[in-house]
């Protein structure tokens, strides 16, 4: 099991730097959606192949960011009934859940989006927009996106078989404030603290 943890935090150390370039996309998105709209304003020109870079990096924030989100457990769970079950429950419904949900939906969408991509990419396909990009690119954005969520799934996979076995923590428990408690306690406290300045 000890070599099966370790390979686990492989694929999360991988899963992180991926999701926070998936982040880095968010702002590259933002600015170049910023810089067209300026440009087209002030010297009344644009381009397809703008609008289209943004639809194309928006693509790959969600769908190079769905692994990140796994680790992260910020996908969406039905917290007010897994919370009812024990802690063995729970890592046994997410088991039951990656294997026969998550690996064949993975591994489909991988398998019917390559056909698509590899006829795109031979064929030149582009868009049918005028001044539009290639396409094969974001195809490539689908089969990537899901095995990337596969491979997170298999490290998901080894750490709750490592807390069933008792070699591992529970990473489905909810002990401390999630990240957006915390968030919320921050900004509660500064403006608690801005009323207190503004009334001395």
């Amino acid at each position: 099991m000890s070599l099966l943890l370790r390979l686990s935090r492989l694929i999360d150390g991988f899963s992180i730097l991926v999701g926070k370039l998936a982040m880095w996309l968010v702002l590259a998105t933002t600015l170049i959606s910023a810089a067209n709209a300026i440009i087209r304003k002030t010297v009344g020109t644009s381009s397809n192949a703008w609008l289209e870079i943004q639809w194309y990096l928006f693509a790959a924030v969600f769908l190079l960011g769905a692994g990140y989100a796994f680790l992260k457990n910020a996908h969406v769970r039905i917290d007010f009934i897994s919370s009812k079950f024990s802690a063995r429950t729970r890592n046994w419904i997410d088991i039951g859940g990656i294997l026969i949900f998550l690996f064949p939906l993975c591994y489909m969408m991988a398998t019917l989006a390559w056909p698509v991509l590899a006829q795109a990419y031979v064929s030149g396909e582009v868009s049918t927009n005028a001044g539009g990009l290639i396409r094969w690119p974001v195809y490539a954005l689908i089969p990537l996106g899901f095995a990337l969520l596969m491979l997170q799934g298999f490290s998901e996979l080894i750490k709750r078989a490592a807390f069933l076995t008792g070699d591992g923590p529970d990473v489905l428990s909810h002990t401390g404030p999630s990240e957006t408690e915390l968030l919320a306690e921050e900004i509660a406290a500064q403006e608690k603290a801005r009323k207190a300045g503004a009334t001395s």
